[in-house]
Protein backbone atom coordinates (compact mmCIF):
# COMPACT_ATOMS: atom_id res chain seq x y z
CA UNK A 1 0.00 0.00 0.00
CA UNK A 2 1.48 3.41 -0.89
CA UNK A 3 0.16 6.28 1.05
CA UNK A 4 1.61 10.31 1.32
CA UNK A 5 3.84 11.53 3.54
CA UNK A 6 1.05 14.64 3.91
CA UNK A 7 -1.48 12.18 3.87
CA UNK A 8 -2.41 12.52 7.77
CA UNK A 9 -4.32 9.73 9.07
CA UNK A 10 -4.37 6.78 6.64
CA UNK A 11 -6.65 4.34 6.90
CA UNK A 12 -6.58 0.25 6.27
CA UNK A 13 -8.92 -1.92 5.82
CA UNK A 14 -9.18 -5.84 7.51
CA UNK A 15 -11.56 -7.81 5.18
CA UNK A 16 -13.23 -10.85 6.93
CA UNK A 17 -15.03 -13.91 4.26
CA UNK A 18 -18.65 -12.54 3.54
CA UNK A 19 -20.95 -14.76 5.41
CA UNK A 20 -18.70 -15.80 8.21
CA UNK A 21 -20.54 -15.49 11.17
CA UNK A 22 -19.59 -15.12 14.88
CA UNK A 23 -17.92 -12.15 17.32
CA UNK A 24 -14.28 -12.78 16.11
CA UNK A 25 -11.66 -10.91 17.81
CA UNK A 26 -8.41 -10.11 15.62
CA UNK A 27 -5.37 -8.44 17.20
CA UNK A 28 -3.04 -6.13 15.18
CA UNK A 29 -0.06 -4.30 15.50
CA UNK A 30 2.80 -2.05 13.51
CA UNK A 31 6.40 -3.10 12.89
CA UNK A 32 9.29 -0.56 11.95
CA UNK A 33 10.98 -0.93 8.27
CA UNK A 34 13.03 1.63 7.05
CA UNK A 35 10.82 3.92 8.46
CA UNK A 36 10.92 4.36 11.89
CA UNK A 37 7.85 4.79 14.92
CA UNK A 38 7.50 6.58 17.78
CA UNK A 39 6.31 9.56 15.64
CA UNK A 40 9.59 9.75 13.98
CA UNK A 41 7.95 8.52 10.67
CA UNK A 42 4.77 6.84 12.13
CA UNK A 43 2.99 6.70 15.20
CA UNK A 44 2.91 3.38 16.49
CA UNK A 45 -0.38 1.14 17.08
CA UNK A 46 -1.65 -1.77 17.98
CA UNK A 47 -4.54 -3.27 19.36
CA UNK A 48 -7.70 -5.36 18.47
CA UNK A 49 -10.61 -5.45 16.00
CA UNK A 50 -13.60 -6.77 17.03
CA UNK A 51 -15.49 -8.19 14.18
CA UNK A 52 -19.66 -8.64 15.25
CA UNK A 53 -21.79 -11.40 13.96
CA UNK A 54 -21.95 -11.06 10.24
CA UNK A 55 -19.50 -8.21 10.20
CA UNK A 56 -16.91 -8.37 7.27
CA UNK A 57 -15.09 -4.96 7.44
CA UNK A 58 -12.99 -3.32 9.86
CA UNK A 59 -10.60 -0.29 9.64
CA UNK A 60 -7.09 0.14 11.34
CA UNK A 61 -6.08 3.83 11.14
CA UNK A 62 -2.40 5.06 11.82
CA UNK A 63 -0.79 8.55 11.87
CA UNK A 64 1.54 9.43 9.03
CA UNK A 65 3.99 12.04 10.66
CA UNK A 66 4.97 14.83 7.61
CA UNK A 67 8.39 16.51 8.58
CA UNK A 68 8.32 18.49 5.22
CA UNK A 69 12.04 17.28 4.65
CA UNK A 70 13.17 15.70 0.93
CA UNK A 71 13.56 12.06 2.01
CA UNK A 72 13.62 9.14 -0.17
CA UNK A 73 10.64 6.76 0.34
CA UNK A 74 10.15 4.43 3.56
CA UNK A 75 8.49 1.67 4.36
CA UNK A 76 7.02 0.04 7.90
CA UNK A 77 4.02 -3.17 7.97
CA UNK A 78 1.24 -3.62 9.78
CA UNK A 79 0.54 -7.50 11.29
CA UNK A 80 -2.17 -9.12 12.47
CA UNK A 81 -2.24 -12.09 14.65
CA UNK A 82 -3.90 -15.10 15.19
CA UNK A 83 -8.08 -14.62 15.28
CA UNK A 84 -10.24 -15.66 18.42
CA UNK A 85 -14.00 -16.71 18.42
CA UNK A 86 -16.14 -14.77 21.06
CA UNK A 87 -18.69 -17.11 22.62
CA UNK A 88 -22.24 -15.23 22.11
CA UNK A 89 -23.37 -16.23 26.12
CA UNK A 90 -22.29 -16.34 29.33
CA UNK A 91 -22.68 -20.13 30.17
CA UNK A 92 -21.19 -20.91 26.97
CA UNK A 93 -17.87 -19.00 28.10
CA UNK A 94 -18.24 -20.44 31.64
CA UNK A 95 -18.42 -24.00 29.78
CA UNK A 96 -15.27 -23.37 26.96
CA UNK A 97 -13.18 -21.88 30.30
CA UNK A 98 -13.73 -24.88 32.24
CA UNK A 99 -16.29 -23.20 35.20
CA UNK A 100 -17.84 -27.12 36.38
CA UNK A 101 -21.12 -25.08 37.32
CA UNK A 102 -24.15 -26.75 35.23
CA UNK A 103 -21.59 -28.50 32.99
CA UNK A 104 -23.02 -31.91 32.14
CA UNK A 105 -26.71 -30.53 31.88
CA UNK A 106 -24.95 -27.77 29.22
CA UNK A 107 -22.65 -30.24 27.78
CA UNK A 108 -25.24 -32.42 26.36
CA UNK A 109 -27.83 -30.03 25.59
CA UNK A 110 -24.57 -27.90 23.06
CA UNK A 111 -22.35 -30.99 22.43
CA UNK A 112 -23.63 -30.35 18.44
CA UNK A 113 -23.35 -27.20 18.64
CA UNK A 114 -19.76 -26.84 20.34
CA UNK A 115 -18.83 -29.28 17.70
CA UNK A 116 -19.89 -26.88 14.86
CA UNK A 117 -18.27 -24.19 16.02
CA UNK A 118 -14.95 -25.79 16.22
CA UNK A 119 -15.13 -26.70 13.17
CA UNK A 120 -16.18 -22.98 11.87
CA UNK A 121 -12.94 -21.67 14.46
CA UNK A 122 -11.56 -18.28 12.36
CA UNK A 123 -8.36 -18.94 10.62
CA UNK A 124 -6.02 -16.16 9.27
CA UNK A 125 -6.01 -15.80 5.23
CA UNK A 126 -3.14 -16.24 3.46
CA UNK A 127 -1.81 -12.28 3.67
CA UNK A 128 -1.39 -11.76 7.53
CA UNK A 129 1.16 -8.39 6.30
CA UNK A 130 1.09 -5.64 5.00
CA UNK A 131 3.47 -3.26 3.48
CA UNK A 132 3.06 0.25 4.06
CA UNK A 133 5.56 2.62 1.07
CA UNK A 134 6.01 6.12 2.79
CA UNK A 135 6.20 8.45 -0.42
CA UNK A 136 7.22 11.63 -0.41
CA UNK A 137 4.49 14.41 -0.86
CA UNK A 138 3.84 14.98 -4.32
CA UNK A 139 2.89 18.54 -4.41
CA UNK A 140 6.21 19.13 -1.67
CA UNK A 141 8.75 16.93 -3.84
CA UNK A 142 7.29 19.10 -7.32
CA UNK A 143 8.47 22.10 -5.64
CA UNK A 144 12.01 20.79 -4.75
CA UNK A 145 12.35 18.94 -7.96
CA UNK A 146 11.76 22.24 -9.87
CA UNK A 147 13.68 23.93 -7.49
CA UNK A 148 16.74 21.91 -8.15
CA UNK A 149 16.46 21.56 -11.76
CA UNK A 150 16.33 25.51 -11.65
CA UNK A 151 19.44 26.04 -9.18
CA UNK A 152 21.52 23.05 -10.54
CA UNK A 153 20.52 19.50 -11.59
CA UNK A 154 24.03 18.49 -11.32
CA UNK A 155 23.91 18.91 -7.57
CA UNK A 156 22.13 15.59 -7.55
CA UNK A 157 23.42 13.29 -10.16
CA UNK A 158 27.25 14.75 -10.50
CA UNK A 159 29.17 17.91 -11.63
CA UNK A 160 28.33 20.21 -14.69
CA UNK A 161 31.94 21.32 -15.85
CA UNK A 162 35.36 19.83 -15.43
CA UNK A 163 36.57 22.51 -13.54
CA UNK A 164 34.03 21.56 -10.88
CA UNK A 165 35.25 17.75 -10.83
CA UNK A 166 38.99 18.93 -10.56
CA UNK A 167 38.41 21.07 -7.66
CA UNK A 168 36.12 18.20 -5.98
CA UNK A 169 39.41 16.03 -6.90
CA UNK A 170 42.14 18.08 -5.36
CA UNK A 171 39.96 19.22 -1.86
CA UNK A 172 39.85 17.21 1.32
CA UNK A 173 36.40 16.76 2.49
CA UNK A 174 35.24 15.76 5.84
CA UNK A 175 33.59 12.17 6.04
CA UNK A 176 29.98 11.91 6.21
CA UNK A 177 28.60 11.57 10.19
CA UNK A 178 25.50 8.60 9.88
CA UNK A 179 24.24 9.69 13.17
CA UNK A 180 24.31 13.35 11.90
CA UNK A 181 24.00 13.93 8.07
CA UNK A 182 22.67 17.48 8.48
CA UNK A 183 25.69 18.64 10.10
CA UNK A 184 28.18 16.65 7.85
CA UNK A 185 29.26 19.45 5.27
CA UNK A 186 29.74 21.82 8.42
CA UNK A 187 32.36 19.07 9.63
CA UNK A 188 36.20 19.94 9.53
CA UNK A 189 38.12 17.06 7.81
CA UNK A 190 39.57 14.46 10.36
CA UNK A 191 43.54 13.84 10.54
CA UNK A 192 41.90 10.23 8.60
CA UNK A 193 40.60 12.38 6.33
CA UNK A 194 43.59 14.01 5.24
CA UNK A 195 45.32 10.55 4.97
CA UNK A 196 42.87 8.89 2.82
CA UNK A 197 43.28 12.41 0.58
CA UNK A 198 47.04 11.45 0.04
CA UNK A 199 46.76 8.03 -0.56
CA UNK A 200 43.55 8.74 -3.26
CA UNK A 201 44.57 11.98 -4.65
CA UNK A 202 46.20 10.90 -8.06
CA UNK A 203 43.06 8.64 -8.59
CA UNK A 204 40.64 11.61 -7.84
CA UNK A 205 42.77 13.35 -9.91
CA UNK A 206 42.75 10.84 -12.61
CA UNK A 207 39.38 9.92 -13.16
CA UNK A 208 38.35 13.94 -12.63
CA UNK A 209 39.08 13.25 -17.21
CA UNK A 210 35.63 11.46 -17.12
CA UNK A 211 33.23 14.11 -18.57
CA UNK A 212 30.86 15.87 -16.67
CA UNK A 213 27.35 14.24 -16.56
CA UNK A 214 25.69 16.97 -18.05
CA UNK A 215 27.32 16.07 -21.27
CA UNK A 216 25.17 14.32 -23.95
CA UNK A 217 22.44 13.63 -21.31
CA UNK A 218 25.08 11.22 -19.89
CA UNK A 219 26.24 9.19 -22.11
CA UNK A 220 29.52 10.98 -21.92
CA UNK A 221 30.22 10.14 -18.40
CA UNK A 222 29.27 6.18 -19.42
CA UNK A 223 31.09 5.15 -22.01
CA UNK A 224 34.38 7.04 -20.74
CA UNK A 225 33.85 5.58 -17.21
CA UNK A 226 33.56 1.96 -18.81
CA UNK A 227 36.72 2.33 -20.59
CA UNK A 228 38.36 3.87 -17.88
CA UNK A 229 37.40 1.48 -15.75
CA UNK A 230 38.32 -1.42 -18.29
CA UNK A 231 41.69 -0.17 -18.78
CA UNK A 232 42.22 0.34 -15.08
CA UNK A 233 41.34 -3.29 -14.32
CA UNK A 234 43.76 -4.63 -17.08
CA UNK A 235 46.31 -2.25 -15.57
CA UNK A 236 45.85 -4.15 -12.02
CA UNK A 237 45.34 -7.50 -13.34
CA UNK A 238 49.24 -7.14 -15.04
CA UNK A 239 50.50 -6.07 -11.69
CA UNK A 240 49.03 -8.68 -9.60
CA UNK A 241 50.12 -11.26 -12.14
CA UNK A 242 53.91 -9.52 -12.07
CA UNK A 243 53.62 -9.45 -8.29
CA UNK A 244 52.71 -13.14 -7.70
CA UNK A 245 55.79 -14.19 -10.42
CA UNK A 246 57.86 -12.59 -8.16
CA UNK A 247 57.16 -13.95 -4.92
CA UNK A 248 56.96 -17.25 -6.24
CA UNK A 249 52.76 -17.76 -6.02
CA UNK A 250 50.82 -20.12 -8.06
CA UNK A 251 48.75 -18.27 -10.64
CA UNK A 252 45.55 -19.85 -9.40
CA UNK A 253 46.43 -18.19 -5.95
CA UNK A 254 47.09 -14.57 -7.51
CA UNK A 255 43.97 -14.69 -8.78
CA UNK A 256 41.84 -15.24 -5.81
CA UNK A 257 43.90 -13.19 -3.96
CA UNK A 258 44.88 -10.32 -5.32
CA UNK A 259 43.85 -9.92 -8.84
CA UNK A 260 39.91 -10.68 -7.35
CA UNK A 261 41.01 -8.13 -4.68
CA UNK A 262 42.20 -5.59 -6.61
CA UNK A 263 39.29 -5.55 -9.54
CA UNK A 264 36.23 -6.22 -6.81
CA UNK A 265 36.89 -3.50 -3.92
CA UNK A 266 36.28 -0.75 -6.16
CA UNK A 267 32.80 -2.50 -7.20
CA UNK A 268 32.34 -3.03 -3.31
CA UNK A 269 32.51 0.51 -2.41
CA UNK A 270 30.69 1.70 -5.76
CA UNK A 271 27.76 -0.58 -4.33
CA UNK A 272 28.08 1.24 -0.88
CA UNK A 273 27.44 4.39 -2.54
CA UNK A 274 24.37 2.64 -4.51
CA UNK A 275 23.16 1.27 -1.18
CA UNK A 276 23.55 4.37 0.67
CA UNK A 277 21.23 6.42 -2.22
CA UNK A 278 19.36 3.94 -3.05
CA UNK A 279 15.85 3.21 -1.24
CA UNK A 280 16.37 -0.62 -1.54
CA UNK A 281 19.54 -3.07 -1.98
CA UNK A 282 18.81 -3.93 -6.24
CA UNK A 283 21.25 -1.37 -7.32
CA UNK A 284 23.72 -2.24 -4.98
CA UNK A 285 23.38 -6.16 -5.40
CA UNK A 286 23.29 -5.47 -8.82
CA UNK A 287 26.24 -4.05 -9.83
CA UNK A 288 28.18 -6.73 -7.23
CA UNK A 289 26.43 -9.50 -9.68
CA UNK A 290 26.52 -8.04 -12.74
CA UNK A 291 30.52 -6.64 -12.43
CA UNK A 292 31.30 -9.73 -11.54
CA UNK A 293 29.41 -11.58 -14.47
CA UNK A 294 30.65 -8.81 -17.27
CA UNK A 295 34.82 -9.65 -15.54
CA UNK A 296 33.76 -13.37 -15.79
CA UNK A 297 31.61 -13.89 -19.43
CA UNK A 298 33.55 -10.91 -21.04
CA UNK A 299 36.99 -10.98 -19.82
CA UNK A 300 37.21 -14.40 -20.01
CA UNK A 301 34.77 -15.37 -22.76
CA UNK A 302 36.03 -12.47 -25.14
CA UNK A 303 39.85 -13.56 -24.72
CA UNK A 304 39.13 -16.71 -25.26
CA UNK A 305 36.94 -16.78 -28.25
CA UNK A 306 39.67 -14.46 -29.70
CA UNK A 307 42.56 -17.14 -29.15
CA UNK A 308 40.58 -19.75 -30.29
CA UNK A 309 39.76 -18.66 -32.99
CA UNK A 310 43.48 -17.44 -33.66
CA UNK A 311 44.89 -21.11 -33.00
CA UNK A 312 42.27 -22.54 -35.15
CA UNK A 313 43.27 -20.33 -38.38
CA UNK A 314 46.69 -21.84 -37.70
CA UNK A 315 45.40 -25.03 -37.71
CA UNK A 316 45.61 -25.99 -34.36
CA UNK A 317 43.52 -26.06 -31.05
CA UNK A 318 43.24 -23.82 -28.22
CA UNK A 319 43.36 -25.69 -24.60
CA UNK A 320 42.68 -24.54 -21.49
CA UNK A 321 43.63 -27.04 -18.70
CA UNK A 322 40.68 -26.59 -15.70
CA UNK A 323 43.17 -26.83 -13.07
CA UNK A 324 41.31 -26.32 -9.91
CA UNK A 325 38.57 -24.96 -11.50
CA UNK A 326 35.69 -27.14 -9.99
CA UNK A 327 36.90 -27.31 -6.30
CA UNK A 328 36.61 -23.91 -6.99
CA UNK A 329 33.75 -23.32 -8.37
CA UNK A 330 31.76 -26.29 -5.94
CA UNK A 331 33.48 -24.13 -2.83
CA UNK A 332 31.89 -20.40 -4.44
CA UNK A 333 28.86 -22.16 -4.83
CA UNK A 334 28.37 -23.01 -1.46
CA UNK A 335 29.30 -20.43 0.21
CA UNK A 336 27.38 -18.20 -2.45
CA UNK A 337 24.10 -19.91 -1.10
CA UNK A 338 24.72 -19.64 2.77
CA UNK A 339 25.25 -15.64 1.64
CA UNK A 340 21.96 -15.94 -0.19
CA UNK A 341 20.24 -17.75 3.12
CA UNK A 342 21.96 -14.71 5.38
CA UNK A 343 20.51 -11.88 2.99
CA UNK A 344 17.06 -13.64 3.30
CA UNK A 345 17.03 -13.68 6.67
CA UNK A 346 17.96 -10.07 6.43
CA UNK A 347 14.71 -9.62 5.31
CA UNK A 348 13.00 -9.87 8.42
CA UNK A 349 11.19 -6.71 9.92
CA UNK A 350 13.60 -6.55 13.20
CA UNK A 351 16.32 -6.56 10.43
CA UNK A 352 14.42 -4.31 7.67
CA UNK A 353 16.82 -5.72 4.86
CA UNK A 354 19.48 -7.08 3.13
CA UNK A 355 21.94 -4.24 3.87
CA UNK A 356 22.44 -1.56 6.81
CA UNK A 357 20.01 -2.09 9.71
CA UNK A 358 20.77 -2.14 13.56
CA UNK A 359 24.55 -1.84 14.47
CA UNK A 360 24.61 -5.35 15.48
CA UNK A 361 23.52 -7.07 12.79
CA UNK A 362 25.53 -5.03 10.34
CA UNK A 363 28.94 -6.04 12.45
CA UNK A 364 27.71 -9.81 12.53
CA UNK A 365 26.91 -10.13 8.71
CA UNK A 366 29.69 -8.07 7.70
CA UNK A 367 32.24 -10.07 10.06
CA UNK A 368 30.38 -13.45 8.45
CA UNK A 369 31.06 -12.66 4.95
CA UNK A 370 34.58 -11.16 5.39
CA UNK A 371 35.32 -14.89 7.43
CA UNK A 372 33.80 -16.29 4.15
CA UNK A 373 36.01 -14.77 2.05
CA UNK A 374 39.06 -15.76 3.64
CA UNK A 375 37.78 -19.61 4.08
CA UNK A 376 37.69 -19.46 0.65
CA UNK A 377 41.22 -17.72 0.04
CA UNK A 378 42.37 -20.26 2.82
CA UNK A 379 40.80 -23.73 0.97
CA UNK A 380 41.45 -22.62 -2.57
CA UNK A 381 45.52 -21.83 -1.25
CA UNK A 382 45.74 -25.20 0.07
CA UNK A 383 44.00 -26.96 -2.61
CA UNK A 384 46.38 -25.52 -5.09
CA UNK A 385 49.75 -26.37 -3.41
CA UNK A 386 48.37 -30.05 -2.76
CA UNK A 387 48.09 -30.09 1.05
CA UNK A 388 44.14 -30.49 0.45
CA UNK A 389 42.63 -32.80 -2.42
CA UNK A 390 40.74 -31.02 -5.18
CA UNK A 391 38.13 -33.03 -7.55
Amino acid sequence: MHVSESVGVMEVKVLRASGARGAVVVPYRTLEGSARGGGEDYEDTAGELEFDNDEIVKTIEIRVIDDEEYEKNKNFFIEIGEPRLVEMSEKKAKYFNGDTEDNEAFASKNEEERRIAEMGRPVLGENTKLEIIIEESYEFKNTVDKLIKKTNLALVVGTNSWRDQFIEAVTVSAGEDDDDDECAEEKLPSCFDYVMHFLTVFWKVLFAIVPPTEYWNGWACFVVSILMIGALTAVIGDLASHFGCTIGLKDSVTAVVFVALGTSVPDTFASKVAAIQDQYADASIGNVTGSNAVNIFLGIGVAWTVAAIYWNAQGKDFIVLPGNLAFSVTLYTIFAFINFGVLLYRRKPEIGGELGGPRTAKILTSAMFAMLWLMYILLSSLEAYCYIKGF
